[in-house]
């Protein structure tokens, strides 16, 4: 049972990270209208995407 447990937090950890990546690139580009930007702010992903929130 744990090991079933431990895999759905893992898919989840993962689809949420991913989704955040493409969150933070997507706000960036529409921001800032450069890809450079948004591969850095995809990077930084959620960081990048609270900051957004905070600043704007």
């Amino acid at each position: 049972m744990e090991e079933k447990n431990q895999t759905i937090v893992k898919k989840t950890v993962k689809n949420g990270i991913t989704f955040g990546t493409c969150l933070a690139m997507v706000i960036s580009y529409t921001t800032w209208h450069s890809v450079f930007w948004a591969i850095i702010h995809g990077l930084l992903s959620w960081i990048y995407v609270i900051y957004f929130i905070l600043r704007y």
